[in-house]
């Protein structure tokens, strides 16, 4: 009988169960048990070992921690409790108003910047001294401008998702094959049916990658600002669990972030691959 044999991907995947299975192994042997008080002799219990102390936990813990807040996600006990759904989901909103946002500003903006050389001369100075700044940066003079916390957080998740769509965005435009754009000029269409139907859709995977790269970034972003300026989200309840010592839920929600960043990305990565063609 012969052996099966597996696909690059399911070796793939199968590697990478093994490897999360033994670091698992690994991460809990290395949490040394904790002897609960009637075990220590009265020696142990005078020197303070009997008290419960802080520590990294193990992925036990973590596991039963996720299985207690994904169980109730949504529930809402009152300003500092709430479940780990409602924390994402102020995050994720915050995350895509900015994000949005800055789509209408940089995708046309870069057509212009793309199609224009004088435009791009013009502009050039002012993003190369913009894009390099923090966006955590903008966020003291946001509270000062706009005197509101949300809509501070919204501005820097614009300010630092506007930059990759904008410079990809005008790459991609400017990088149509000429010929392309001769073929458009000689059926004689005009430059906004010539932007729709010849340059839209040859400079999309270009775009679509700038915007895969600014969802990223804005995801980043935002899980800092929300530390800075409390009150809801995932950044707040990472904050707001390590001012309690709770290192479990801290692990948690730091897993929940890389989770919800995952998915994030893989869904630009299926609209790169949708909008992806061959020449």
């Amino acid at each position: 009988m012969q052996g099966v044999t597996l696909s690059l991907n399911q070796r793939a995947a199968l590697l990478s169960i093994v490897m999360l299975v033994v670091g698992l192994l690994v991460w809990e042997a290395a949490i040394p048990a904790q002897k609960a008080a009637e075990d220590l002799t009265e020696y142990e219990r005078l020197m303070g070992l009997g008290e419960e102390r802080a520590g990294v936990p193990p992925p036990s813990d973590v596991l039963a921690k996720a299985w207690e807040q994904l169980s109730d996600p949504f529930y809402d006990a009152g300003p500092n409790d709430k479940g780990i759904g409602i924390q994402i989901g102020y995050s994720i909103y915050r995350v895509l108003s900015g994000y949005l946002l800055a789509a209408v500003v940089a995708i046309p903006l870069g057509f212009l910047i793309g199609m224009s050389p004088i435009a791009y001369r013009a502009l050039n100075p002012y993003i190369q001294v913009l894009r390099p700044i923090s966006p955590l940066a903008w966020m003291p003079l946001a509270l000062f401008v706009i005197q509101d916390s949300e809509a501070s957080a919204i501005f820097v998740i614009f300010i630092c998702s506007i930059w990759p769509m904008l410079i990809n965005t005008a790459f991609g435009v400017a990088g149509v094959r000429e010929d392309w754009v001769n073929v458009a000029r000689t059926h004689e269409l005009g430059s906004l049916r010539t932007a729709f139907t010849v340059i839209l859709p040859a400079a999309a995977p270009t775009i679509i990658t700038g915007m895969r790269i600014s969802i990223g970034i804005a995801w980043l972003v935002i899980v800092a600002a929300e530390m800075l300026v409390g009150g809801t989200g995932i950044g707040y309840y990472v904050w707001n669990e390590w001012n309690n010592l709770d290192l479990t839920s801290v692990i948690f929600s730091i897993l929940m972030i890389g989770v919800v960043g995952m998915l994030l990305d893989s869904a630009f990565g299926v609209l790169q691959r949708v909008v992806a063609y061959t020449e």
